[in-house]
């Protein structure tokens, strides 16, 4: 049986800060319990709503996030239960570790 056949989410749109860019910090996270691309939908969804977090990335297949956030609104304790909330509806359970944390300059050209 399909367990993520009635798992449906709609992407989040945000439209991003471009100015925070320059003070953000990018977070790579390792995700657990991810089945399908809706999941990953849920996972992006779930730091999107984070006040504080600029743009979401995530790699299924990976297991990996990426999020660009402002430090001084969000902290990377934040990130992580963010993660694991997302999946707090009765079918999902998501997991989370932090693997390193850059600052956006270093990552992203302006």
């Amino acid at each position: 049986m399909d367990e993520h056949k009635n798992c449906n989410v709609e992407p989040l749109d945000k439209p991003l800060d471009e100015s925070a860019l320059s003070t953000a910090v990018i977070a790579y996270l390792a995700v657990g319990g991810m089945g399908c691309p809706r999941c990953a939908t849920r996972v992006r969804n779930g730091l999107l709503k984070l006040d504080g977090v600029l743009f979401v990335e995530v790699q299924l297949e990976d297991g990996i996030a990426a999020a660009a956030y402002e430090p001084n609104r969000v902290n990377s304790n934040d990130l992580l239960f963010a993660i694991v909330g997302a999946g707090n509806d009765g079918n999902h359970n998501y997991s989370a570790q932090m693997l390193e944390q850059l600052p956006a300059r270093q990552v992203i050209s302006f």
